[in-house]
């Protein structure tokens, strides 16, 4: 019997988009007949899914997303200050952490020593110069790459942690994108990394969260929560609330939308540091928008994503710039039109007028126009929704994920 090929996938997420991803992944890969690994934080968010491959939870992190966070600008200016220095010192703390985790994972690999090693963004500078080593000490070594730059105003455009990534990449045998436009914006980017290493797949649909199905209690402890009527319809975003994901757009659009016709508006996420809730609220405010928007800024919790889903008409995501996304992904799982911005990735998974609408990125004009078109149009959001599930369970699939990913793992090793 031949023996089967060892993974060990690491991603020092906790919990959130990264490590869901993987957990489906590794569960595609080990059901393709590999033998998967995944090493993880000790948090990790998944402990209780089902699970037909090893969770190793050997790295001592932290939690990815505080319950409540709690944001500087909220506080008063002494409460700012301290909460300052306890920043500073929490990511001096969190710096020591990572290095541990890096020192760990290396021993461990060098011991275990498996066929492929699959690693997630580089997203610390500490990943690059850990990489680099591993793949110089002889192990074959690959990337999901789901970004290389940040989408944010912050950190990665530096010409240091360009050349740290640049080291890093030069060690993978081979390189996954989510999209063709990554790819291509990567190779210009990384001109030294050959094109014949890097390989184009489809982010995987989010199924595993059908296994959660919303409880009634559940679903009307959110209605309730958000003054939501039985049958009153929604538009929704859905996913990590960031400068980059076009917020301000989105209200601008549905200033114009509720002109046309009575419809709410849900935002739900978790807060990056770079978004301004005060902002965001004033802005809602501005426009006379209160009474009509629900700004639920938090980690949405597993057992809700389904309810909200449910409860919205159509799901929107009016990205500035973007690779793939994980969200949109999940809007396709509980049959959800979608409206997206004709930005990086995201052409590549929305089938235009089939699936939902591609509109210009910060065209608040066009965005409110198709959402007034399907929220005025049930039939026809229907339709787009039964569609988006069928690419779900087709194109998106993880068993399609892991046949593309098997051949070549197989090729390295031959």
């Amino acid at each position: 019997m031949q023996n089967k090929l060892q993974i060990t996938v690491v991603n020092l997420s906790n919990g959130g988009g990264l490590i869901h991803f993987d957990y489906q992944l590794c569960t595609a890969l080990a059901n393709a007949g590999m033998d998967v690994t995944l090493v993880t934080g000790t948090e990790y968010e998944l402990s209780n899914q089902p699970h037909n491959f090893t969770v190793n939870r050997m790295l001592h992190l932290w939690k990815n997303f505080d319950p409540q966070p709690v944001q500087i600008w909220q506080l008063k200016s002494w409460k700012r200050w301290l909460k300052k220095i306890f920043l500073t010192l929490r990511r001096i703390v969190r710096a020591v952490l990572i290095l541990l985790a890096w020192i760990r994972i290396t021993r461990y690999l060098i011991r275990t020593k498996p066929d492929i090693v699959q690693f997630s963004k580089i997203e610390y500078s500490l990943d690059a110069i850990f990489i680099a080593y591993l793949g110089r000490r002889g192990l074959v070594l690959s990337q999901i790459c789901h970004e290389f730059e940040s989408r944010e105003s912050y950190g990665r455009s530096s010409r240091l942690f360009r050349r740290l990534d640049s080291n890093a990449y030069t060690q993978f045998s081979a390189i996954f994108f989510l999209a063709k436009e990554s790819q291509s914006r990567f190779l210009s980017v990384y001109t030294k990394i050959p094109e014949s290493i890097t390989h184009v797949i489809p982010h995987g649909n989010s199924n595993w969260l059908l296994n959660i199905p919303p409880q009634l209690n559940v679903i009307n402890n959110i209605r309730a929560r958000y003054g939501l009527g039985e049958g009153e319809q929604a538009i929704l975003f859905f996913g990590l609330l960031s400068p980059s994901k076009g917020l301000d757009d989105l209200i601008d659009a549905f200033a114009l939308v509720r002109q046309a016709c009575n419809v709410k508006l849900i935002i739900a996420g978790f807060p990056m540091k770079q978004i301004d809730i005060n902002a965001l609220k004033s802005r809602i405010a501005g426009l006379d928008l209160e009474p009509s928007t629900i700004l639920d800024a938090r980690y949405i919790p597993l057992e809700e994503i389904g309810a909200i889903m449910g409860m919205s008409t159509v799901v929107v995501y009016p990205y500035r710039s973007s690779t793939q996304s994980g969200a949109l992904q999940t809007a396709y799982t509980f049959g959800r039109p979608v409206i997206a911005t004709n930005v990086g990735g995201l052409p590549e998974a929305v089938d235009d007028g089939k699936s939902g609408f591609l509109v210009p990125a910060q065209s608040p004009r066009e965005l409110a126009d198709k959402i007034v078109l399907l929220i005025n149009n049930p039939g026809l959001a229907a339709q787009m929704g039964n569609y988006a599930r069928h690419l779900s369970k087709t194109r998106f699939s993880w068993e399609s994920v892991a046949r593309q990913i098997a051949p070549v793992y197989k090729h390295l090793l031959h």
